[in-house]
C-alpha cells in the first residue's frame, strides 16, 4: 500500500499540499516549489526519513568531512544567481537558470531510497523534474555517450575545498542510457521545500540505484561528451570506487561488506537490513547493465 501524506509527512505541511491538491492554489509556504500532481508512480513506498535526518546527517566534503559539518558549515553558501552552463555535444549550449531547467509547473515528486557506500541508507522525498527532460531540451547530438557533472568551486564560501584530499571541482558521470532513465532527476527541493544547502542547493542530480556519491550535488556544469568523464572518488581511490557504483550486495567494498545496511533513524535497535540489489530499482534499470560482469564493472 503507498503511503499517504498524512503518514509521512508534518501535519502543517501536509494540510497546505491537501489544500493545493483540492483548490488548486500553491503550498502557502513555498509557492515555487507548488506540486502540480501526486507522487510519481516511480516512488517507494517506504517509510520516510524525518526533514531533520535528512539535513543534518549526510556527506558534502566540500563543507567537511563530518556528518554534521555540511548543515553547519554550509549556510554561507551563495545559491541565488544561480546557472548551470550546458555544452558539449548538444544543439543548443549555454547558461541556464534553475529555473529553465525545472520550471515550477513541471516539478514532480519522487520519494526514492537512499543507499551511501558506505552502508547506511535513508528514504527521501525529492522534488525535481527528470534529467531527460533536461537534456531533450538542450538538444543531444549522436555522438554523445556520457554526460559529465561539476559541482560549484567557491572555496571561500565551501571550506573543505581548502583542503585537496580531493581533486576539486567535484565531477561525476553517467552513461547516456543511464543519464536518459525515468528515475534520474534533477532535484531542486525536498520535502516541498526547496533544497537546503547542505543538501546540494539549488539543484543537484538523483540516481537512486547507484551509491549516493553519484548524485553530485550543487551542479554548475553539464557536458554531453563521447569519452567516459573522470569522477572524483574514482580518481582518488580506482581499486574502491569504480565509475557505475551501482547498489550490489554481492560485490564488498575492499573494507567492508556491502550486504546490508543501516537505515538512519531506525533506533538503537532498529538492527539492519539487507542491501537489495540495485537499491531495489533492479527491475526498472537491471536492462541497462546485460550481459556485464558486475563486480569487473562496479
Amino acid at each position: 500500500m503507498k503511503l499517504k501524506w498524512s503518514d509521512v509527512t508534518p501535519k502543517d505541511v501536509w494540510l497546505n499540499r491537501r489544500n493545493f491538491l483540492a483548490g488548486g492554489a500553491a503550498l502557502t509556504a513555498t509557492p515555487a516549489l507548488a506540486l502540480t500532481g501526486r507522487p510519481s508512480a516511480l516512488s517507494t513506498d517506504e517509510k520516510l526519513n524525518t526533514l531533520e535526518e535528512i539535513t543534518n546527517y549526510n556527506n558534502f566534503y566540500e563543507f567537511g568531512t563530518g556528518k554534521t559539518d555540511p548543515a553547519q558549515n554550509a549556510g554561507a553558501l551563495t545559491t541565488d544567481p544561480w546557472s548551470v552552463e550546458i555544452g558539449g555535444l548538444v544543439d543548443r549550449p549555454g547558461s541556464y537558470g534553475v529555473d529553465d531547467l525545472a520550471p515550477p509547473d513541471a516539478l514532480e515528486e519522487r520519494i526514492y531510497r537512499l543507499r551511501c557506500v558506505e552502508a547506511w541508507s535513508m528514504v527521501i522525498p525529492w522534488i525535481g523534474v527528470p534529467l531527460a527532460s533536461v537534456l531533450e531540451k538542450v538538444g543531444v547530438q549522436p555522438g554523445a555517450k556520457y554526460v559529465a557533472f561539476q559541482t560549484l568551486l567557491r572555496p571561500e564560501e565551501m571550506p573543505g575545498q581548502n583542503y585537496p584530499f580531493i581533486r576539486w571541482p567535484y565531477v561525476e558521470g553517467l552513461r547516456l542510457d543511464e543519464a536518459m532513465h525515468p528515475l534520474t532527476i534533477l532535484a531542486t527541493g525536498l520535502y516541498s521545500d526547496p533544497l537546503p544547502n547542505q543538501n546540494g542547493a539549488p539543484i543537484r542530480l538523483v540516481v537512486p540505484w547507484k551509491y549516493g556519491f553519484k548524485s553530485i550535488k550543487s551542479v554548475v556544469r553539464i557536458t554531453l561528451t563521447a569519452e567516459q568523464p573522470p569522477c572524483s572518488w574514482q580518481q582518488l581511490q580506482p581499486s574502491e570506487y569504480g565509475f557505475y557504483a551501482n547498489v550490489n550486495p554481492e560485490v564488498s567494498h575492499p573494507r567492508w561488506s556491502q550486504a546490508s545496511e543501516r537505515r538512519i533513524g531506525a533506533g538503537l535497535f532498529g538492527g539492519r537490513q539487507e542491501t537489495l540489489m540495485f537499491n531495489g530499482y533492479a527491475d526498472q534499470v537491471a536492462s541497462l547493465y546485460a550481459g556485464m560482469d558486475l563486480a569487473k564493472h562496479y
